[in-house]
C-alpha cells in the first residue's frame, strides 16, 4: 500500500510578502507593523524612551543646580566669578554630552530589538521581549561602540569647523559668513548621503553579528543601487513626524500662554501662573516623548524592511526565507537562522547567449549550437564518385482546388 504524505496547512503570512519590496510596500508596512506586536514595539519603545528622557533631563538639571549654585556666594565683580562661571558652563556641557551619548546608545539598543522583531514578523513569528533581548545581548556592546564612535566623529568634525571659523573671523567677518553659508549648503546633502549609506549598519550588526567596520562596509554595499528609495523613505518618515510634533507643540504653547494669562492677568509671577506653566510644559513634553517613541518604532521598522529588501535583491534572501518557512512546518525540523546563511552571496546575472554557444535543451538532451546571424542555409549533399545515383522523386503534387456548385474555381 502506498503511503501518501499527510496534509499540512499553508504557511502563515508575515507582515511582508517574501519577495523584493517596492517603495510603497516598505513605507506602508513600516506604519502597519505597530499592530503586529504592540506590546514589544510600542510599549517597550515608549517606556524606554520615557525613562531615558527623564533620566537625562534630571541629570542635566542636577548638574546645573550644583554648578551654578556656587555663583550665589559670589558677586559679579569678584575675581573668581568668571572662573566659576566658565567652570559651571563646562561642567554642564560635559554632563549633557555624556548623557546625550548614553541616550543615543540606549536608543540604538531599542532599535536593535525592533529590528529583530520585524525580522521575525516577516516570517509570521512572534517572540517575547525577553527572547528578543537575548538575541540582541551578544552584540549590545558593538552597537554601543558604533553609536559612540559615530557621535564622536561628528563632534570632532563640527569642533574643527567651529575652530576654523573662529580663527578666520579674526581676519574677515564677511568671509566667515560666506563660508558658514557654504558649509551649511554642503552639509545638508552630505549628511543625507551618509545617513543613507550608514543606515543599515546597526541592522547588519544585529542580524549578522558583524563587527563595526564590517557592518559599515556591508551597509555601504547593500545600499548601492537602492539609494534613492531609501532616502525617500527616511525623508518622508522624518518630515511626517517632524510636522506632527510641530502641530502638537504649537497649540500646547498657545494653551499654556492662555492658562498663564488666566491665572496671572497682571503678569506678576504668582504661584498659579508658575503651576500653569509647569503643567503646560509637562503635557507638551509627554506628547513629544510619545511621538518620538512612535517615530523610533516606524524608523527602525523601515530600516529593517530596507535591509531585508536589499538582501533579497542582491543575495536572494527571499529564497532562503521561503525555504525556511517550508522546512519550519515539517515535524522534527530544526531550521537555522535564514538571515545568517548565504551572507554576501553573489547571484549570477542572466545574459543572452553569445553567438555560437550551446543553449541548454530540455529533459537532459543538449540543444544544437546557437548559430550566429545571418543564419546559413543547408547546402545539398554532394554525391561521392562511384556512388549510385538516387532515383528521382516525383514532383510535388499541385494544390487541389475546390469548385463550389455552379461557381468559379476557388483559391487553393
Amino acid at each position: 500500500m502506498t503511503a501518501y504524505p499527510t496534509w499540512t496547512p499553508a504557511p502563515r503570512p508575515g507582515i511582508i510578502p517574501l519577495r523584493p519590496l517596492g517603495f510603497g510596500t516598505i513605507l506602508g508596512r513600516a506604519f502597519a507593523a505597530l499592530r503586529q506586536n504592540p506590546r514589544v514595539l510600542l510599549g517597550f519603545a515608549l517606556v524606554a524612551q520615557t525613562v531615558v528622557t527623564i533620566v537625562a533631563a534630571a541629570g542635566i538639571v542636577a548638574a546645573g543646580i550644583y554648578s551654578f549654585g556656587r555663583l550665589a556666594t559670589l558677586s559679579p565683580g569678584d575675581d573668581d566669578f568668571d572662573t566659576v562661571m566658565a567652570g559651571s558652563i563646562a561642567l554642564v556641557g560635559a554632563v549633557s554630552l555624556v548623557l546625550g551619548l548614553a541616550a543615543n546608545a540606549f536608543s540604538v539598543l531599542v532599535q536593535a530589538v525592533i529590528v529583530r522583531e520585524v525580522a521575525h514578523a516577516a516570517l509570521a513569528e512572534k517572540l517575547t521581549l525577553g527572547g528578543l533581548w537575548r538575541q540582541v545581548t551578544p552584540v549590545a556592546w558593538r552597537l554601543i561602540g558604533y553609536t559612540v564612535l559615530l557621535s564622536l566623529a561628528v563632534g570632532v568634525l563640527v569642533g574643527i569647523l567651529v575652530a576654523a571659523f573662529v580663527l578666520l573671523a579674526q581676519a574677515s567677518v564677511a568671509v566667515v559668513v560666506g563660508l558658514v553659508i557654504l558649509a551649511i549648503l554642503v552639509a545638508v546633502p552630505v549628511s543625507l548621503w551618509l545617513t543613507v549609506k550608514l543606515l543599515l549598519a546597526p541592522a547588519v550588526i544585529v542580524m549578522e553579528r558583524a563587527r563595526i567596520l564590517d557592518a559599515v562596509r556591508r551597509s555601504w554595499s547593500l545600499t548601492r543601487g537602492r539609494f534613492w528609495p531609501s532616502l525617500g523613505i527616511v525623508v518622508i518618515i522624518s518630515a511626517a513626524f517632524g510636522a506632527l510634533a510641530q502641530l502638537v507643540s504649537l497649540p500646547m504653547s498657545f494653551l499654556t500662554t492662555g492658562i498663564t494669562t488666566v491665572f496671572s492677568p497682571t503678569g506678576d509671577p504668582e504661584v498659579g501662573s508658575v503651576i500653569a506653566l509647569l503643567v503646560g510644559l509637562l503635557v507638551t513634553e509627554v506628547l513629544v516623548v510619545l511621538l518620538q517613541s512612535v517615530a523610533l518604532v516606524v524608523q527602525s521598522t523601515a530600516t529593517a524592511l530596507i535591509y531585508i529588501d536589499s538582501r533579497m535583491r542582491r543575495e536572494g534572501l527571499d529564497l532562503d526565507l521561503l525555504a525556511y518557512v517550508d522546512r519550519r512546518e515539517l515535524p522534527g525540523a530544526v531550521p537555522t537562522d535564514p538571515y545568517r546563511i548565504h551572507i554576501g552571496r553573489d547571484l549570477p546575472r542572466w545574459a543572452p547567449p553569445a553567438p555560437g554557444t550551446a543553449v541548454p535543451g530540455f529533459a537532459g538532451h543538449p540543444a544544437p549550437p546557437f548559430p550566429a546571424p545571418p543564419y546559413p542555409t543547408a547546402a545539398p549533399p554532394t554525391p561521392s564518385p562511384g556512388a549510385a545515383t538516387p532515383p528521382a522523386r516525383d514532383p510535388a503534387p499541385s494544390p487541389r482546388t475546390w469548385t463550389p456548385p455552379g461557381g468559379a474555381p476557388g483559391s487553393p
